[in-house]
């Protein structure tokens, strides 16, 4: 037999739905249960899609790392976006790529300090067309991470 977490998680809504919530004494009880089984959805979302998410946000954050080494000059900061730019994911577990992810996040944070704090170079358009290109991926993250509750 073949594990199948979407089948299983959607029996478990089932069951929750039908069986167990009915069952329990108070309104407490059974909106506590409630609570859980409207994030089951949810879950299944991020099962499904939780590696491409991750494995497209780490590759658009080293295409703008490999964007940045053309603006920035500050040694340190070229040395580990160069870095950054050279790594891959070699592993497509979650608990990988969220390792991974997190360590890029972050140089993503430092890099955008280093534009926000370079107020000299800020104007200049290489810096400039590397904010942007910042700004794109975040709000590209966050539809990335959008999930899809239903109708209400």
């Amino acid at each position: 037999m073949k594990p199948d977490c979407d089948v299983y998680l959607g029996a478990l809504e089932r069951d929750l739905l039908e069986e167990v919530a009915p069952n329990l004494p108070g309104s407490w009880e059974q909106a506590v249960v409630m609570r859980h089984m409207a994030l089951l959805p949810v879950v299944r979302q991020e099962l499904e899609r939780g590696v491409q998410r991750r494995v497209e946000e780490n590759a658009a954050m080293r295409a703008v790392f490999a964007q940045a080494l053309n603006a920035v000059t500050d040694a340190g900061l070229v040395a580990r976006l160069k870095e950054a730019v050279a790594s891959h994911d070699e592993c497509l577990l979650v608990s990988a790529l969220d390792t991974s992810n997190h360590r890029l996040r972050g140089l993503l944070t430092d890099l955008h300090h280093h534009i926000d704090t370079c107020s000299a170079q800020h104007t200049a358009p290489a810096m400039q067309a590397l904010e942007m290109a910042i700004w794109r991926e975040l709000a590209a993250s966050t539809v990335r991470r959008q999930v899809d509750l239903g109708r209400f």
